[in-house]
């Protein structure tokens, strides 16, 4: 029996989603206090120069949790496609624009196919690789838990499915047995009235060559 293709492309995303709002009401929040500052304090800000702008304090620090960001963004889609193999495809990216001009990526998924195979076993193999894959990075987000039990719900599927092919293999192998036990029972049950009937026959004629 075999299981029909079946493709549904499910994302594996990141937990950084909603970090980009949580950053411009972190900006908004430091520029109403920079402002509250300002005012009572005429003092010059210290500024660096950062990618070739200059940024105050507040601002570099902005840029240095937007890298970091940046970094365990790539690094968990990263993961997500090396485990997916196959059945993952490229990670796209959602950015944020820094104080330094730089675009950041804040936000990623990785499309994933919940594809069934053409045996129960290969179906089993694809369920275990996307579970894999979604639990891949270090931090897996809600999103990725839930790729992980539609998964596993899959692979459920696929090991009931085989259950009931072994089953149904089972059946026709004791059908087939038994079929075979009768046609030998028949042929035995010939061969003895056969037999009999030989016997029968050689010991009449045997009367009748001694009442010759």
């Amino acid at each position: 029996m075999q299981v029909g293709l079946n493709y549904n492309a499910l994302y594996i995303k990141n937990p950084y989603q909603n970090k980009e709002k949580e950053i411009d009401q972190e900006n908004t929040n430091s520029k109403a206090q920079n402002s509250t500052e300002n005012k009572k304090d005429n003092n010059e800000e210290k500024t660096q120069k950062v990618n070739g702008k200059e940024l105050s304090e507040e601002e570099i620090r902005q840029v240095r949790e937007l890298e970091r960001i940046d970094r365990e963004v790539k690094a968990h889609e990263a993961a997500h496609m090396a485990a997916g193999g196959g059945l993952a495809g490229g990670a796209s990216y959602g950015y944020t624009r820094g104080p330094d001009n730089k675009m950041y990526a804040i936000e990623g998924e990785v499309p994933i196919r919940m594809q069934k195979g053409n045996t129960p076993e290969e179906t089993i193999a694809n369920a275990m690789q996307i579970i894999a894959a979604a639990m891949a990075p270090a931090d897996p987000s809600p999103q990725d838990y839930k790729v992980a039990a539609n998964a596993m719900q899959m692979q459920n599927d696929a090991r009931m499915e085989q259950a009931k092919i072994k089953a149904e293999e089972l059946k026709e192998q004791n059908e087939k047995s038994k079929n075979e036990n009768n046609q030998e029972k028949n042929t035995n049950s010939q061969v003895i009235k056969s037999y009999m009937q030989n016997s029968s026959q050689n010991y009449i004629g045997s009367q009748y060559n001694i009442s010759a």
